[in-house]
């Protein structure tokens, strides 16, 4: 195997436990990643305040991991779409700010309203949306602001990650969304740390699910002769 990384991740300044399927443990992919912490760009920063300020540090961040010879680049936190045209143009290299990049397409694909399962559903505004050309796109939204286990671990960090937990508060979260919205063709999951539990998710809808990683394997096949 070629051990030159295939893709780059920007990740954000946090420190909180990442199972295999989060796009922060490396084992989550069958091909090699670069990582890049973005020193201050706190989950306050990027969530709750969409602080422009970050822009030029992320930037920085990627030219680093352009250097290393990455084919793409990507972040760690969906809520950076509000910021993909301004890093994207900087680039030589194709880069995907998140996982709802793939929204247009999946609506494509099923021919229906796409739900969106997001870390923090008040911090998520048309604007991310429009940064990434999904406005137009049928869509309901369902967050994870009122779950205690998800919250305060990924979100708060002040609690140690409970997977069992977590995975119970995304079930509930989903038949949420599904409760309020039965005509939905399609899940798309906002969060890199919700991948881990998608496997709790297919327990209760047989709905597509798309995530981080389902776009990070579709760039990388664009990208290499790599076999995912």
């Amino acid at each position: 195997m070629d051990k030159k990384p295939l893709i780059g991740i920007l990740m954000l300044d946090t420190n909180f436990d990442r199972p295999r399927g989060d796009i922060g443990n490396p084992e989550t992919y069958a091909f090699p990643v670069a990582y890049q912490v973005i020193d201050h760009a706190t989950t306050d920063r990027v969530i709750k305040l969409g602080d422009t300020r970050l822009i030029e540090p992320f930037i920085k961040g990627a030219k680093v991991l352009e250097n290393k010879g990455v084919k793409a680049i990507t972040t760690s936190c969906g809520f950076l779409a509000l910021f993909q045209k301004e890093i994207q143009r900087e680039l030589r290299v194709p880069f995907y700010s998140s996982s709802l990049i793939q929204i247009p397409l999946v609506q494509q694909i099923t021919g229906g309203m796409i739900g969106v399962i997001t870390a923090r559903r008040s911090s998520l505004t048309q604007t991310h949306f429009q940064s990434v050309d999904a406005h137009h796109t049928p869509i309901a939204i369902a967050g994870m602001d009122d779950m205690p286990a998800f919250t305060n671990a990924i979100l708060n960090e002040t609690n140690i990650l409970d997977r069992k937990a977590v995975a119970l508060e995304m079930q509930q979260v989903t038949l949420r969304l599904l409760a309020k919205n039965p005509m939905m063709k399609a899940i798309v999951l906002e969060c890199t740390n919700m991948p881990p539990y998608k496997s709790a998710i297919r327990e209760v809808t047989r709905l597509p699910i798309f995530d981080i990683n389902t776009l990070t394997e579709y760039v990388v096949y664009g990208l290499s002769d790599f076999k995912v």
